[in-house]
């Protein structure tokens, strides 16, 4: 299979640029995700190694061949988007062989192949549906076969769990990550949701603005953020942040009454005075850690084996806390929320770690 190369990759709508530059290396056989908000170009890119979208400035080279004005239909790629597309007229069969037929590939070529997709997607029974005869999750399968008889270089998925309800995103995550390992095929793969993120991808790349951000493994991500952009986006529940002064070898919280907590090792470089937001993701908070925050609860969530607490100091922002089961809090009770000053995260003013 064949890896990807982005480079300098730019794209304008007159003089709105979009996408600001964009180098990436995608390996042959990769699981890749962009993740980011709204508007941040995440599907802007995917168009453009699509060949949907025409490139400003910039190279790109599938295979190591230069693909800027190479038709789309000879990338070697092949898209899976978030509407499912299909033509309501044809059966699952007619719809999954419709771009071979339309390629003129011969009838015995188009049923082997649609035959091999639907035994990988378990569609086999489905084949003389139509789609008003099929489910969500049904329909989202018939749409990757479609993408998979063309047996393309890459797969392109422009969030295709966006219409699905949550249990069957979640089994449709687990029939692409399957898939993914069946066919040892590249896939780029757009979404908004991180969960989808950190459970599908070999290496997430975090875009804001038209720009990377940080690319790096799921975990990487998590554990070792570049910036506060990062760190808040990649987890959920997403990270706290709390500002902070140093001062007098501590760190002090102005907005939560001057609490003051120990100084992570990190923090030594910072100078007396400095500015930084103080980042705790919400399982940080453990019983016997050597900081804490004095806090009252305003709400619990229960979720059965794991709980959230919310909870603040005045008018201060709500930290959010991983109770296991919260059993033993309530609402209105005053807490002490404990952690490991080591497990802290720091960012400058501006919203770069503090490393």
């Amino acid at each position: 299979m064949s890896g990807l190369k982005l480079t300098g990759l730019r794209k304008n709508y007159g003089a709105h640029q979009v996408i600001k530059g964009v180098d990436l290396v995608v390996e042959p056989k990769e699981f890749v995700v962009f993740v980011g908000p709204s508007g941040c170009g995440k599907s802007t890119l995917l168009r453009m190694i699509a060949g949907l979208e025409e490139i400003s400035g910039g190279d790109l080279t599938i295979g190591g061949v230069r693909m800027n004005e190479v038709d789309a239909s000879k990338r070697g790629i092949a898209m899976v988007f978030q509407s499912y597309a299909l033509y309501p007229h044809m059966t699952v069969r007619e719809n999954m062989g419709f771009a071979l037929k339309y390629a003129g590939e011969s009838a015995a070529n188009i049923a082997r192949r649609v035959n091999e997709a639907a035994k990988i997607l378990e569609l086999h029974k489905l084949m003389d549906r139509k789609p008003r005869d099929l489910s969500g999750g049904q329909r989202q399968r018939v749409a990757i076969g479609r993408a998979i008889v063309r047996h393309p270089e890459v797969f392109l998925f422009d969030e295709p769990l966006s219409n699905l309800d949550a249990e069957l995103r979640v089994q449709m995550r687990i029939e692409i990550a399957r898939l993914h390992k069946e066919l040892q095929t590249t896939i780029i793969y757009v979404t908004h949701d991180q969960v989808e993120a950190m459970t599908l991808a070999d290496k997430i790349v975090v875009l804001r603005e038209g720009l990377i951000e940080q690319t790096g493994a799921p975990l990487t991500l998590y554990d070792d953020p570049d910036n506060q952009f990062v760190a808040g986006f990649i987890g959920s529940p997403r990270m706290n942040f709390l500002p902070a002064v140093v001062k007098n070898g501590a760190l002090t919280l102005p907005e939560y009454d001057g609490q003051v907590i120990p100084m992570p090792p990190v923090a030594a470089k910072l100078a007396e005075g400095a500015e930084v937001t103080v980042g705790i993701r919400p399982e940080h908070f453990r019983t016997g850690g050597s900081a804490s925050l004095d806090l009252t609860i305003e709400l619990i969530e229960h979720l059965g084996g794991e709980s959230f607490a919310y909870a603040r100091q005045g008018k201060a922002n709500v930290i959010t806390i991983a109770t296991g089961t919260g059993r033993n809090w309530a609402s209105g009770e005053r807490i002490q929320a404990t952690f490991d000053p080591a497990s802290v995260l720091l960012f400058t003013a501006q919203g770069a770690r503090v490393r």
